[in-house]
């Protein structure tokens, strides 16, 4: 018999070892956080963000009867039944399957610049605020950030930005939007002034790259398909892993020629997946099965912000919520967002704080009705424990 069947498996097994009773105490050895996690009876409610999902359990029924081949032969075949869903979906020639969406992201900004040039963006953009620098270690570009003068990037606020043909001066070569906006409360770009930046930056010869990591949030809140957004720009990035809630996994979509040239920067990034069908099939179950699900995340993101609108000390930063970003803005009379994040914590509700008084809520797939009415009840419970009030 293998041994690993035995009987005595647990002598063998890390998984038995760490987290099987009595033997997940050892996790106090190695990783008090986890460990905390582990041995805690309190129940979660996970709203930190929407990478947090777990697979479904037909999501994992697809992924464990995944076809497989080798993805950088371009011999997996479920790999390349989500590349072509993707592009399909995203009206473009092809797509690229990343293992994230900071590398899509990356990758895209790579295949339209060069050492020495210039992007535009906003200053809260992803690719600026929380792609780890990349813009400028991985392709020695600059970024202009241009803050919005009316809550979003519009075409009044990028005339005479464009650099002169100068030596002194970078060459602009690029404009990055994002949709949905995470830092600006998950809002949808609207596609008007879309159109009206795409036109101007293809009328002077720039390039434009989509992070979409939430695109399918701003197609479910607006109505419009995803082909109608994405064809004002080269390249669209998209995640899975967010409010699909696949495991892993991010796509570039564009021309078949830029997708050609991706696969060559994402080999140098580290990227190139082998038997990858396991996780694209996760991708693909999300893309088939879980958007238009995505509306009930935004139910429960307003609901949840009438609360916060409701309780004294607390205001959405933001203004009212579109899709399943909440962002608060947390009065000092009520501690800093970490202590005010922490006591929320001990009640079972775990948020994000990402600023000195602000903390985010995000909703999604495993975040239900119920879960969302006792945020609620707690909030008014954490709110009154420091003598501000209740809801």
């Amino acid at each position: 018999m293998n041994s690993r069947q035995g009987d005595d498996s647990r002598e063998w097994s890390w998984y038995n070892y760490f987290l099987a009773p009595p033997y997940k105490a050892n996790l106090l050895e190695v990783r008090p956080a986890c460990s905390e996690y582990l041995m805690s009876e309190t129940p979660r409610i996970d709203l930190r963000s929407d990478t947090v999902t777990l697979p479904t359990e037909g999501m994992r029924k697809a992924m464990a009867s995944a076809e497989v081949g080798d993805d950088v032969m371009h011999e997996d075949p479920t790999v390349l039944r989500l590349e072509e869903a993707t592009a399909q979906l995203l009206g473009k020639e092809a797509a690229l399957f990343t293992p994230s969406g900071t590398m899509a992201n990356q990758i895209g900004i790579g295949l339209h610049s060069r050492p020495g040039d210039e992007l535009i963006c906003e200053p809260t953009a992803h690719v600026y605020l929380w792609e780890g620098g990349g813009i400028a270690r991985l392709w020695g570009v600059t970024a202009r950030t241009i803050e919005p003068l009316h809550g979003w990037l519009q075409l009044d606020d990028l005339h005479g930005k464009i650099r002169p043909d100068d030596p002194h001066y970078a060459h602009t070569r690029l404009v990055c939007l994002e949709n949905t906006r995470n830092r600006a409360g998950g809002k949808v770009h609207p596609i008007t002034a879309i159109a009206e930046i795409s036109g101007w930056a293809r009328a002077h010869g720039l390039a434009m790259h989509l992070d979409g990591a939430r695109l399918m949030n701003a197609v479910v809140a607006s109505g419009i398909p995803a082909a109608e957004w994405t064809r004002y720009f080269d390249t669209v990035s998209i995640c899975f892993s967010k409010g699909l809630g696949a495991p892993i996994g991010s796509a570039l979509a564009g021309t078949s020629d830029a997708i050609l040239e991706a696969q060559r920067l994402r080999k140098v990034m580290g990227g190139g997946m082998r038997q990858a069908g396991i996780v694209a099939a996760g991708a693909l179950y999300a893309l088939e099965n879980h958007v238009e699900r995505l509306a009930e995340d935004h139910e429960n993101a307003r609901l949840l912000a009438r609360c916060v609108e409701q309780t004294p000390g607390l205001s959405l930063e933001s203004g009212p919520v579109e899709t399943n970003l909440v962002w608060i803005s947390v009065d000092p009379s009520l501690g800093t967002a970490r202590e005010f994040a922490d006591r929320l914590k001990s009640e079972g509700i775990l948020v994000s704080a990402l600023g000195a008084q602000v903390i985010r809520a995000c909703t999604h797939i495993d975040v239900t009705r119920a879960d969302i009415k006792r945020t609620i009840e707690v909030l008014g419970q954490v709110t009154a424990m420091v003598g501000v009030g209740a809801v």
